[in-house]
């Protein structure tokens, strides 16, 4: 006969509540990775190589000393410094960020950061960002008002009822903006002000926070992965690697093709799953406070959809389309896109000041400085992640792991080198987890050494993006940390459900790159 008493039970239920290990969140995780960079300072040689920019009628070329001198900006002049790239890619302003001269790597003395430049490059950080900074806040407020206004109740109960049993439609169109919208533009540091419009929707429709960021920043990544035109990745690149962005562009558009046909049919099975099974989603555990952070009441309460509604959700869809536009077609970048999200707030709240359901002054205020503060530790979480690259910067390792990543590789015969080249730019996409940084930084000296094995240039930018990207679906220092803090998503259950699409890209741009070696060899 059993002695085990109800007590006993409740004991040992609370010891293993007590005892279970939780995966550290995107604040201390990010806290974790800028100590272990200080300390990388201390054991990785310092290095550099000299870094040319484009100064009108002058080239400037910054020595690793320190020393700087200045030479003709003529044709003349980059095929004596090495530097494989027409002239004209400078002056039409294709490039803009200072170019790596190759065979110029020096080491030097060393530039260890101490215990307080822990804290110090979390302030460097969150000031470099800060552009993206005041766009996060700006977007809050705004989503503030129009929730204030109760435009999303009423909108989402019309929306509701008129998609019920086609819910993946959505979740369809959406992907399929952010993979044209990655390859042609970009589109993944803007998509953050999507996530206030489509979370509450996806909620509505029975989904949870990881198809939100599925539908938005995987698929967005999967474009990016794939870029065909776009200016940050695949042009930049092309034109440090001194070849033509449309060399190996077909390449590009059917790996696309292929990867958005992956990421919708991935996000499909998946959707499926936890519709037929809530308990089944990876944040299941966690669905009450996302959905307390983001779901709108959509019953009774959500009142009548009156015009003064339905001009203020016109208004708030119309500032995201607006902003695609000027980053497509005007080349806004944050401080553009923050005035036209302002602007049009402001217009909002003279419009629901007005009618029987009017709301005063004060109420918008307060809604807008609540929206704001709501995102606050978005914003400090990419600050955070700047300071680590920035420990990596002024400490002078960056330029040593790429000197060593391209040391790696030479004597390769083409298929093994190309397979390596993508697995160091997917280390690389961990040191330097912006694009363009990479791409001026590594394609100047890592293109040409596609020339001594015979493998065209074309495929060294393609190892690139498919490598640096492959990392970018799930690094720290990246924009991960910033969506999933949006969500208050835990890193360990973002890694569980899109680690295969880590496995997809690099098993898929693997066979990509040896066929268009073999082809081209």
């Amino acid at each position: 006969m059993s002695t085990t008493t109800t007590n006993d039970v409740v004991e040992t239920t609370t010891k293993k509540k007590r005892g279970k290990w939780t995966f550290p969140g995107a604040f201390t995780i990010l806290f974790v990775l800028t100590i272990l960079t200080v300390l990388a300072t201390h054991v990785v040689q310092a290095g550099s190589y000299s870094k040319l920019e484009y100064k009108g009628d002058t080239f400037s070329i910054t020595e690793p000393s320190g020393k700087v001198d200045t030479m003709p900006a003529t044709q003349e002049t980059l095929d004596k410094l090495g530097v494989k790239i027409a002239l004209k890619k400078f002056e039409s302003g294709a490039l803009t960020k200072p170019v790596s001269v190759p065979g110029t790597y020096k080491e030097l003395k060393g530039h260890p950061a101490g215990v307080q430049d822990v804290t110090k490059s979390m302030v460097k950080g969150t000031i470099e960002a800060i552009d993206i900074i005041v766009f996060i806040f700006v977007l809050g407020g705004l989503i503030g008002v129009v929730r204030a206004a109760g435009a999303f109740e009423s909108g989402l109960l019309a929306l509701t009822k008129k998609t019920k049993g086609r819910e993946f439609a959505l979740v369809f169109a959406v992907s399929v903006f952010m993979v044209v919208g990655g390859t042609t533009c970009g589109l993944e540091e803007e998509a953050v002000a999507f996530y206030p419009i489509l979370c509450p929707v996806f909620i509505a429709l029975g989904y949870d926070s990881i198809i939100c960021v599925g539908a938005i920043f995987l698929a967005g990544s999967m474009g990016t992965t794939f870029s065909t035109i776009n200016p940050f990745s695949s042009v930049i690149a092309s034109n440090a690697a001194g070849i033509q962005f449309t060399d190996g562009i077909w390449w590009r558009a059917a790996g696309c093709l292929v990867g958005g046909v992956v990421v919708i049919l991935y996000l499909y099975w998946y959707a499926n799953k936890i519709k037929k099974n809530p308990k089944a989603s990876l944040t299941y555990e966690d669905r009450e406070k996302f959905n307390k952070q983001w779901a709108v009441d959509v019953g009774d309460s959500a009142g009548d959809f009156t015009w003064r509604k339905k001009v203020t959700l016109i208004l708030f869809v119309s500032a995201f389309v607006l902003m695609v536009y000027g980053v497509m077609q005007l080349g806004w970048w944050f401080p553009d896109m923050a005035a036209s999200f302002l602007a049009i707030t402001i217009v909002i709240m003279f419009i629901v000041t007005t009618g029987k359901e009017r709301l005063k002054e004060k109420q918008l205020v307060d809604a807008f400085t609540d929206g704001a503060s709501s995102l606050v530790g978005v914003s400090l979480i990419i600050g955070l992640a700047r300071g680590i690259n920035t420990i990596m910067n002024e400490g002078k390792i960056s330029d040593t792991l790429l000197e060593g990543a391209s040391n790696l590789v030479q004597g390769m015969n083409g298929p093994v080198f190309i397979i390596m080249m993508m697995l160091i730019f997917f280390v690389l996409g961990f040191v330097v987890p912006s694009s363009s940084g990479l791409a001026v930084l590594a394609m100047p000296i890592m293109a040409p050494l596609g020339d001594s094995v015979g493998i065209e240039r074309f495929i060294i930018v393609c190892a690139y993006q498919w490598g640096q990207y492959a990392m970018l679906f799930l690094a720290p220092t990246g924009l991960v940390m910033a969506t999933l803090q949006m969500l208050d998503m835990k890193f360990s259950a973002w890694l569980k459900f899109v680690w295969p699409m880590v496995v997809f890209v690099l098993g898929f741009g693997g066979v990509m790159l040896v066929t268009q070696v073999l082809v081209y060899s």
